[in-house]
């Protein structure tokens, strides 16, 4: 029996993808849902810099766009010294699809990770609840 990939394997895979002819600053992402489905995304830039697309996320698109809607855990790659979080945006992003207590791992191509929660990603998060009228 195969070893499945991990979603190491897969972000960092899918991070050689990118596309960064302005910023040269490759970034790779990886979403497992409930059913154990892995989806992948990398950062793509524009000429109208910043109107690119996050690895994250192009992740959580491919994630809907194939019928899921839950992130049970998140891998996030980079080639710079220190691991690096999500964007705003894209902490935003995860926190509509992911409860606060799923891990992201935030990790550097020379093997360096770090674990936070959703929720500490962005405490305070803007949810569903502030959607309903008084």
């Amino acid at each position: 029996m195969s070893r499945p990939e991990s979603l190491s394997d897969m972000a960092r895979a899918v991070r050689e993808n990118a596309y960064t002819p302005y910023s040269h600053f490759k970034v790779g992402a990886a979403l497992r849902t409930p059913s154990g489905a892995i989806y992948t995304g990398c950062n793509v830039e524009n000429v109208a810099y910043p109107e690119g697309t996050c690895a994250e996320a192009g992740a959580i698109a491919a994630m809907v766009a194939a019928g899921e809607t839950e992130i049970t855990e998140a891998y996030v790659i980079a080639d710079s010294r220190h691991p690096v979080p999500p964007c705003g945006g894209c902490r935003q992003k995860l926190a509509e699809f992911a409860k606060s207590g799923v891990t992201v791992t935030l990790a550097t191509i020379d093997g360096a990770e770090q674990s936070v929660l959703v929720g500490d990603l962005l405490p305070g998060a803007f949810g569903r609840d502030h959607m309903e009228k008084s």
